[in-house]
């Protein structure tokens, strides 16, 4: 977008907060209840009433100039086993920006696609997530967690180390996080975040679970509209606000539908990276569960923005001009980057699950103004979900990541061209030398990056030049790195069991090398988080260091993980939660049953989530395991609730219940109600910034343990977020983690 263009967004705002914009003609699905203009598409809640301009009002992101960094330099003392991920490429497809952990903690780095000249561009020790080249080739976006932490910032750099700036997040009290180019690269979309509560901070008391958490923290006390009424065994277990809508809020939303003040929200912005031009804002939305500016269109008249909680996500088309919604479409949890504009900007191509089981890739007409005028599916599978999807930027030819079964398979197809009015072409199936793919990057015209991961393999990144036949790039760790000389790497067994009320379970084993098949062996059940999470046949150095202690390790998919379908995801919800702590006992008993596991050395391992399991389990099912360690965990839904960030609880309630109006359940689901059946040594682990799971929630379980005199103890590591991402933490979690099950399991 030109700076011309970017001054008549910014002319078209001023005159926008005041007063209403122009009615287009409706879409054909349309009601008499839609705001001019905007249609929405089946199976999309009904839109919330818009009364005039929405109360949150936020603060543009101000560009922060940094100290250059030198330049291209090498990381000193670089690992040898480390892993790249994240590759996005130049315009030309010649050079890579990725991440890298050669340094002890993930880094930005650049070098070329066909050498081994990697080089560290950023040298500061903050981790970095996420990695865009701006189209013209003139700038590096990225996103970092100063501190480790889980408040980002976006930053930008040019590509020879000149020009390092902060764009969002420097601002006290925000975060930012990264968004697309414009198709120019004259504009980078970022999503501002600003807590109007601060969380609640390491060492504090927490609410007490008689408190009201909705009203000290801000958590809307209404249910979103038909949260559980998915195809799933889910239940709603309460209403909605006094109009029947939910937290959630759309851009063009008037503010929270129950009357009270907005608290905290999130903002989208076009930010100038030259800082010539005044950032140019997109959307706001109060009390948000998420935000992402996926798309500009080549025109620059309409963005595609991601948002809502947790199985209620929704891709939105809105008028750049206006920032009016002009169209809605469900859309499929995972991966946030759900789709791209046609260059004519009449066709929008979706990764979508609405109304099916698995996400498929959909082509979404779109007619003046980006009104909603026709939706059919392009490519679907019956059993799989499309994971990943990127057009190029002609929008002749599209990559689709397939997950089957928690492997992926890649395919390219040829798109129709304006209007898409013909039928995709027959796929042509990619050639992977790892399981998954975990990012996809278009390298000029015709190459493509894969960051590849494999069970036996540490992440990297792989060169496709024609788009087909990938090379690994000298720069990504050798196979024979992966793990220590003279400990193989272990090769997961796919495993499908049924839980005790029928439903179908998928995992994967990991047999010990050097085990006897037909000797039991101590075993370690392992849960992934989310819950919406996916156990994958990628390597894990926590698993490589369990086997080589001579423990198997089960790493199953419980209900709520996703890879399975929308009635697996929501299989969990509500009451449905005490089926999946049966799971974790019903995955144990098969592992026994099947005659891999020793039932006298049974342990229960997992982070996030997968630590609430870790803890229900042991509460719920107090004879099973020997002993456990909870990574991240919540203990006490109430406690949660009022310390974790604002949309995180506003997601939060859609997957596990409303603070107030399913008070009791969340009570009883709650390992803390629980804890005088506690009967098995208990580790904790948790990083001290974590503001997504805050640390209190491993504290007062160790405490109420140890009251009771089980062992229990806490590694509160140092400098990390809900996330570990420094080398020296993750080693020392690692070690730690084995020596704990070592120690439990072994006498």
């Amino acid at each position: 977008m030109a700076a011309d263009a970017l001054h008549q967004l910014i002319e078209a705002r001023h005159g926008q907060r005041l007063r209403t914009a122009p009615a287009a003609p409706p879409g054909p699905l349309a009601g008499p209840a839609d705001p001019p203009g905007v249609a929405y598409a089946p199976g999309a809640p009904p839109p919330p009433p818009v009364s005039g301009p929405t109360p949150f009002t936020s603060t543009a992101p101000a560009t922060v100039s940094l100290p250059d960094a030198p330049g291209p330099r090498d990381a000193p003392a670089p690992l040898v086993a480390h892993g790249c991920w994240y590759p996005a490429a130049d315009p030309t497809g010649e050079h890579v920006a990725f991440i890298c952990d050669r340094g002890g903690v993930p880094q930005l780095w650049v070098s070329t696609a066909d050498g081994d000249d990697a080089h560290l561009l950023d040298s500061d020790p903050d981790p970095v997530t996420e990695v865009s080249w701006s189209p013209d080739g003139r700038w590096i976006a990225y996103t970092c967690a100063p501190g480790g932490g889980e408040h980002t910032r976006v930053l930008c750099v040019r590509p020879d180390g000149t020009g390092r700036r902060v764009l969002a997040g420097a601002e006290a009290g925000q975060f930012a996080h990264l968004g697309c180019w414009t198709r120019d690269g004259s504009a980078l979309a970022v999503t501002v975040a600003e807590p109007a509560v601060a969380p609640l901070a390491h060492g504090a008391t927490a609410h007490a679970p008689e408190e009201d958490p909705t009203e000290a923290y801000g958590v809307p006390p209404g249910l979103p509209p038909r949260w559980a009424e998915r195809d799933g065994r889910a239940t709603l277990l309460g209403g909605g606000g006094p109009d029947g809508a939910g937290p959630g809020r759309r851009p063009d939303a008037a503010g929270p539908v129950d009357g009270t003040a907005a608290n905290g929200g999130l903002a989208a912005y076009l930010v100038d990276p030259e800082a010539v031009v005044s950032p140019v804002l997109l959307a706001t939305e109060a009390g948000a569960a998420s935000l992402r500016v996926c798309d500009v269109s080549a025109d620059g008249r309409l963005a595609l923005l991601r948002h809502g909680p947790r199985g209620r996500r929704e891709a939105m088309v809105v008028r750049t001009a206006d920032t009016r919604t002009a169209c809605v479409v469900p859309v499929a949890d995972g991966d946030p980057w759900i789709g791209r504009f046609s260059p004519d900007g009449r066709t929008l191509w979706l990764r979508s699950d609405a109304d099916r089981e698995f996400p498929a890739l959909l082509a979404v007409a779109l007619g003046e103004g980006g009104v909603f005028s026709g939706l059919r599916p392009a490519l679907e599978r019956e059993d799989a979900g499309l994971e990943l999807l990127t057009v190029c930027d002609d929008g002749a030819s599209a990559e689709l990541a397939w997950n089957v079964h928690g492997a992926t398979e890649l395919e390219r197809v040829a798109l129709p061209g304006a209007g898409a009015v013909g039928a995709v072409a027959a796929p042509q199936s990619v050639p992977l030398p790892h399981e998954v793919v975990t990012r996809m990057a278009q390298a000029g015209p015709t190459g493509l990056f894969l960051a590849l991961s494999g069970s036996r393999r540490r992440p990297g990144v792989w060169w496709l030049p024609d788009g087909v036949t990938p090379v690994r790039t000298a720069w990504s760790a050798r196979d024979e790195d992966a793990v220590p000389p003279g400990r193989p790497p272990v090769r997961p067994t796919p495993v499908r069991l049924r839980a005790r009320d029928g439903l179908p379970i998928g995992g994967w084993y990991y047999r010990a090398p050097g085990r006897d098949p037909g000797r039991p062996a101590p075993c370690v059940v392992h849960l992934h988080g989310g819950p919406e999470e996916q156990e994958r046949p990628v390597f894990n150095p926590l698993y490589h260091e369990l086997l080589g202690r001579g423990l198997d390790v089960f790493a199953p998919d419980v209900r709520g993980s996703s890879g399975w379908g929308r009635s697996f995801v929501d299989a969990d919800l509500g009451a449905g939660r005490f089926a999946a702590i049966d799971d974790v006992a019903d995955c144990a008993a098969h592992a026994v049953a099947a005659g891999l596991a020793d039932p006298t050395r049974l342990a229960v391992m997992g982070r996030s989530y997968g630590g609430y399991l870790v803890m229900a389990s042991l509460v719920f099912h107090p004879e099973l395991f020997r002993t456990g360690v909870a990574v991240c965990g919540m203990s006490d839904f109430a406690t949660f609730f009022a310390g974790t960030e604002q949309w995180i609880a506003q997601s939060a309630a859609v997957k596990y219940g409303h603070p107030v109006h399913d008070r009791e359940l969340l009570h009883t689901l709650s390992p803390m109600s629980r804890v005088d059946a506690l009967r098995a040594p208990l580790l904790t682990v948790h990083g001290e910034h974590d503001t997504n799971v805050p640390p209190g929630e491993s504290e007062q379980m160790v405490r109420a343990a140890r009251e009771r005199g089980v062992t229990a103890e806490l590694l509160l590591l140092r400098n990390e977020g809900h996330e570990f991402l420094r080398a020296d933490n993750r080693r020392l979690f690692r070690r730690t983690a084995a020596d704990w099950m070592q120690r439990h399991l072994d006498h």
